[in-house]
């Protein structure tokens, strides 16, 4: 591949997915697997190893799109996080290391007892809604 630049990025919204395409070839990142590991400082922190684990994110969607330049996009998600750009080489880097980064959020979640599913407010939901 040559520069890490997306010749196009579309987002399938029934099924929460992100198609970036650098070249020929097309990656579908997930947007629960952007959304745990946005570049943002909320999300990495500061430093090596203050990374904030992201719990309850199963479903999160993106609802805008915003370009940044020539060089990224920042994502918005339905959860209100709005602070991740996303420059070419980090997208690139989460489509072609997928299953890593899943391990790795999956391997976190075990170590502290946590899920991916999202917390519902007790009075918040009824069976059969």
């Amino acid at each position: 591949m040559t520069a890490a630049v997306p010749s196009a990025i579309t987002y399938h919204a029934q099924r929460r997915m992100l198609s970036v395409t650098f070249d020929s070839t097309t990656f579908e990142i997930p947007a629960e697997l952007l959304r745990v590991f946005s570049p943002s400082a909320e999300v990495r922190g500061h430093g090596a190893g203050e990374r904030t684990l992201q719990m309850g994110k199963k479903y999160v969607k993106v609802t805008r799109i915003d370009p940044i330049g020539n060089y990224a996009v920042r994502l918005v998600f339905d959860d209100g996080h709005d602070t991740g750009i996303y420059a070419w080489e980090y997208l690139l880097d989460l489509g072609q290391h997928q299953q890593n980064y899943w391990d790795e959020y999956d391997a976190e979640m075990k170590a502290a007892n946590a899920s991916r599913l999202p917390t519902i407010a007790v009075g918040q939901w009824t069976p059969g809604e």
